[in-house]
């Protein structure tokens, strides 16, 4: 829908014009729930080392990009002619750059959380390479779906409550299914209460944390 030259919807336009538009919209248009639900987690949660941003996107071909990076369309189009796979160069290269580099900004208290997929290597390998036992993931996450993980940040944002994490070195990341959520209706106003919580938790928490990474919308590349 996006590509199509003849899209007129608002985000498409910004896309196409001189200013782009943010990565974190445009990921969200292309994979719905589970992307939504990470975005304004990571916004709500994401406490910072000072002068790195606290929120990436893993991409296909560009490594970590801040969240706020507006693309265009050629953007979109050169990362939907690569698959995210461990073994092509032209994903691993990158984020090996940026993860490597950031890693060198972090102290050893600092911890770093993976939003995206920990059950296979494209993520995982590359960024456990250069974090080690920093990386960890939301313990919620284990037995959980795409949609079902998008819903549950979603609440925490919501109910202003934090996930815990573990370590992603030696996890267990396929475990038993939880139960559904229960369904839930939410207000107009979570997006204003997502930036009221964001800035409250950046002046509350003393503690260097950069959170989090996520992955490519499952749309781009055949994924």
């Amino acid at each position: 829908m996006i590509l199509r030259d003849q899209a007129q919807f608002p985000l498409a336009r910004r896309l196409r014009g001189k200013s782009g538009a943010p990565i974190a919209d445009v990921f969200t248009f292309l994979s719905g729930l589970y992307f939504r639900g990470k975005v304004a987690y990571a916004n709500a949660f994401a406490r910072p080392v000072r002068g790195t941003s606290g929120v990436f996107v893993i991409t296909p071909t560009r490594g970590l990009i801040d969240a706020r990076t507006r693309i265009h369309l050629d953007d979109l189009r050169e990362f939907a002619e690569v698959d995210i796979h461990e073994d092509d160069p032209r994903y691993r290269l990158p984020i090996e750059r940026d993860a490597r580099r950031l890693a060198s900004k972090l102290s050893t208290e600092s911890e770093v959380i993976l939003l995206g997929s920990i059950a296979t290597g494209k993520y995982v390998d590359v960024l456990l390479a250069n974090f080690g036992e920093r990386l960890r993931f939301p313990a919620d996450f284990v037995g959980r779906g795409d949609m079902s993980r998008g819903g549950l940040m979603l609440r925490c944002v919501a109910d202003r409550q934090e996930l815990s994490y573990i370590p992603v070195a030696g996890a267990i990341v396929n475990g038993k299914r939880p139960p559904k959520l229960a369904p839930r209706r939410y207000a107009a106003g979570l997006q204003q209460m997502v930036t009221i919580t964001n800035a409250h938790a950046q002046g509350r928490h003393k503690r260097n944390v950069v959170r989090a990474f996520w992955g490519e919308p499952r749309r781009l590349s055949g994924i």
